[in-house]
């Protein structure tokens, strides 16, 4: 099938501005941006939507120009935000303006024929005086076309409302396309759906300022089971792509427990699978779901192309340490990462060598009293980094230990204790 055949098959195209949309991306090569602002350091797994389509639009032979918003993101997009958003310093959005091209440049190409370019809309914003804004750039809006935006509407009619602010965002983000289309003939413009009523803007204003017909492609917005926003785990933590802010056995986590009836919606977002290994997948999934064949393929592809190889194979071997396997020769930080959510206690480095396991197991929430601990000890329910336990009297040392200063307590099947020795 044709490159925007596919587009379509994979379910990345809800709407578009233009019907010849289609023949620019399958008969043509164009220029084509995103935009991402530094709101953060990180982009979160929702925003690879995205970013996976630029990488497919740039493995079809265009251009990308990687927008980072360091002028829009200190105004705040109010799309799809239902309250105003903090605003950050100039220090801290520079920092994240750097963290964002370092990590965008992991997704794509940015040497070759069709090399990706890194731009930011503070060069050509910054400079602007607002008179001369108003004056060359505001007077192309209409204030009934802005306030019919369906972003705009929506906080209008909330109790948070919309600061004069955030409703002129629409006017920076429409003057960005403008901009790259005039100075670097950028045609298109893609974002989530969320971003519709921007992105016609800037159509709107390259048509009036430059003379020039720009399109617009926007992508559904990913959901979960529940109909929530992609790209939060349960309590509701975001799973950024940083690595020191969701490790990558979290990201694994997150993308295996993906529900059945979503995750070949997630596989044709996501991965780069052929139609037919998808289709394979799919078929395996209903006859088999037990066996999570897709959900493995989707948490393996996503987070080797997030965190590479190394990080995955980890993330493999944390998930296999859930199943029963020995936990050993980790450091603190893996340890730390894989057993973030169980229940943790920290006694004396000098313990080591002195402290026995009924003495160290009532430290921990596990069991009540050293009784309790006793008798589970003798039922032979009490497992040390995955080893069951077998002496009573045991005294734990540095041989005992998983990573250089911390060891697992399992009673049971599923439930866990990670004990630090500081």
């Amino acid at each position: 099938m044709k490159f925007f055949e596919e587009m379509k098959w994979r379910g990345l195209v809800e709407n578009t501005s233009h019907d010849e949309i289609e023949e620019q991306l399958n008969d043509k090569k164009i220029s084509f941006y995103a935009g991402f602002d530094p709101t953060s350091r990180s982009l979160q797994i929702g925003n690879l939507m995205t970013v996976m389509t630029m990488k497919r639009l740039q493995l079809a032979g265009h251009t990308p120009y990687v927008l980072v918003g360091g002028a829009t993101g200190m105004i705040g997009d109010p799309s799809g935000k239902s309250d105003e958003r903090n605003l950050l310093s100039t220090d801290d959005l520079e920092k994240n303006v750097e963290a964002l091209k370092d990590q965008l440049s992991r997704f794509l190409n940015f040497s070759g024929e069709n090399a990706a370019v890194m731009v930011n809309n503070a060069d050509w914003t910054a400079g602007i005086s607002f008179l001369e804004f108003l004056r060359d750039v505001g007077k192309r809006f209409r204030l009934s076309e802005m306030l019919a935006k369906d972003s705009v509407k929506s906080r209008l009619n909330s109790d948070a409302g919309i600061s004069y602010t955030e409703f002129s965002y629409q006017i920076l983000q429409a003057n960005d396309f403008r901009v790259l289309n005039k100075n670097h003939d950028v045609k298109l413009q893609i974002g989530g759906g969320d971003q519709w009523g921007n992105i016609t803007a800037g159509i709107d204003l390259s048509r009036k300022m430059n003379g020039n017909q720009v399109f617009g492609l926007v992508t559904p917005l990913v959901l979960d089971a529940n109909g929530q926003k992609f790209g939060k785990s349960v309590g509701g933590k975001t799973i950024y792509l940083d690595s020191e802010m969701t490790s990558p056995y979290q990201m694994y986590q997150y993308l295996m427990n993906s529900d059945d009836k979503n995750v070949v919606t997630y596989l044709k977002y996501f991965s780069f699978k052929s139609v037919e290994e998808i289709q394979n997948l799919e078929k395996e999934t209903a006859e088999q779901p037990h066996l999570r064949t897709a959900q493995k393929a989707l948490a393996s592809e996503v987070v080797e192309m997030v965190h590479g190889k190394e990080a995955l194979e980890m993330a493999i071997k944390a998930t296999q340490f859930f199943f029963g396997q020995k936990i050993e020769n980790l450091d603190d930080r893996e340890i730390e990462d894989i057993f973030s959510e169980i229940p943790s206690v920290s006694l004396n480095l000098q313990d080591l060598g002195n402290i026995q396991i009924l003495d160290l197991l009532a430290q921990t929430p596990l069991f009540k009293s050293k009784g309790e601990a006793r008798r589970s000890l003798q039922q032979k329910g009490v497992y040390l980094n995955n080893n069951q336990i077998e002496e009573l009297e045991l005294t734990i040392g540095k041989e005992h230990l998983a990573s250089p200063t911390s060891l697992v307590i399992r009673k049971g099947k599923k439930s866990y204790c990670l004990v630090r020795f500081n």
